[in-house]
C-alpha cells in the first residue's frame, strides 16, 4: 500500500475521531442541560470538562487534518502562537476542572451534610470564572514573553502542532526567562492540582473504607470512579510525555521524539474522545436521562 493511501486512511480516521469527539461531548452538555435531575454541581463541572475537550480538539485536529492531507503545512508566527495559546489554555483549564471535580467528590463523600452549603450554584460559577480568568492572564503573560523571542534558522517544527519545546527549539534568543515562567506555570497549573487530587482521593478512600457494608462502599466509590479514570488517563499521558529523559544521541533523540508525538496524539485527540464515553457508560444517571430524552423524542415523532 502506497504512502498516499495511508495518509488518506489516517485523514479519514482523524476526521471520524474529531466528529465523534465533538458530537459525544455536545451530547453530554445537551443531556445535562435538558435533564433537571442532572442539575447538580458534579454534572455542571462535567459540562465544562466536555466544553474544554471540544475546544482542545478544535484547536489541534483541523490543522492536523490539513497537515496529513497535504503532507505538511505552513503557519505564520502569530498563528502558531495563537494555537499554542489556545492549546495550553484548554489543557490548563482541564487540569483545574479535574481538581475542582475532585474537591466536589471529596465534599460529597467526606462531608455529605455540609455538601449543599459548600458546593452550591454560587460556588460553581465562581470556580469556573476564576479558573478561566487565571488561565487567561497566566497564559497571556507566557505568550507575550515568547513573542519577544527572536526566531531564526530553519523555521520547521517536527511536530503536528505548536507546542512549547518545538517553538523554543526555533529561537536563537536566551530562553531562560521563558523556561522559568513555564516552570512556575507548570507548578501552579499541573503539580499543585495533582497534589490536591491525590489528597482528596486519600480522604475519599479512607472514608469509603469506613462504610460497613460492601454494597455501600461500591455504590459510594462508583460516584467518583469515572472521574478517577479520566484523571488517570489525562495525567498519565501528560506526565509521561513531559518527564521523558533528555536525548543523549541522535538515535535516542529520534525514538524519544516519535514517542512524544504519539503520546501527544493520545492526550490531544484520543482522551477528549474517551471522556464522554467513560462518563456516559459508567454513569447510570446520564444513561437514564439519555433514555428519557430519546423516549420523549420518539413519542413526539410518532405523534407527528
Amino acid at each position: 500500500m502506497d504512502l498516499h493511501r495511508l495518509n488518506y486512511l489516517f485523514f479519514l480516521l482523524l476526521m471520524i475521531i474529531y466528529c465523534v469527539t465533538v458530537c459525544g461531548n455536545l451530547l453530554i452538555i445537551l443531556v445535562v442541560s435538558y435533564s433537571r435531575s442532572l442539575h447538580s454541581p458534579m454534572y455542571f463541572f462535567l459540562t465544562q470538562l466536555s466544553l474544554s475537550d471540544i475546544l482542545l480538539s478544535t484547536t489541534i485536529v483541523p490543522n492536523m487534518l490539513h497537515f496529513v492531507l497535504y503532507e505538511g503545512t505552513s503557519m505564520s508566527l502569530i498563528s502558531c502562537l495563537t494555537q499554542f495559546y489556545c492549546f495550553v489554555a484548554t489543557e490548563s483549564i482541564e487540569c483545574l476542572l479535574l481538581t475542582v471535580m475532585s474537591y466536589d467528590r471529596y465534599q460529597a463523600i467526606c462531608n455529605p451534610l455540609r455538601y449543599t452549603t459548600v458546593i452550591d450554584q454560587r460556588f460553581c460559577i465562581k470556580a469556573i470564572v476564576l479558573c478561566w480568568l487565571v488561565i487567561f492572564i497566566m497564559e497571556l503573560m507566557t505568550v507575550l514573553t515568547m513573542e519577544q523571542l527572536d526566531f531564526c534558522g530553519p523555521n520547521m517544527i517536527d511536530h503536528f502542532f505548536c507546542d512549547l519545546e518545538p517553538l523554543l527549539g526555533l529561537s536563537c534568543s536566551d530562553t531562560f526567562i521563558m523556561k522559568l515562567e513555564t516552570l512556575l506555570f507548570v507548578i501552579f497549573i499541573a503539580i499543585c492540582p495533582v497534589i490536591v487530587i491525590i489528597v482528596s482521593y486519600m480522604y475519599i478512600i479512607f472514608t469509603i473504607l469506613k462504610i460497613p457494608s460492601v454494597t455501600g462502599r461500591q455504590k459510594t466509590f462508583s460516584t467518583c470512579s469515572a472521574h478517577l479514570t479520566v484523571v488517570s488517563l489525562y495525567y498519565g499521558s501528560l506526565i509521561t510525555i513531559y518527564v521523558f529523559p533528555r536525548q543523549q544521541n541522535a538515535k535516542t533523540f529520534l525514538s524519544l521524539n516519535n514517542a512524544k508525538k504519539i503520546l501527544s496524539l493520545f492526550y490531544n485527540v484520543v482522551t477528549p474522545l474517551l471522556n464522554p464515553m467513560i462518563y456516559s457508560l459508567r454513569n447510570k444517571d446520564i444513561k437514564q436521562a439519555l433514555e428519557r430524552i430519546l423516549q420523549q423524542m420518539s413519542n413526539k415523532f410518532h405523534m407527528c
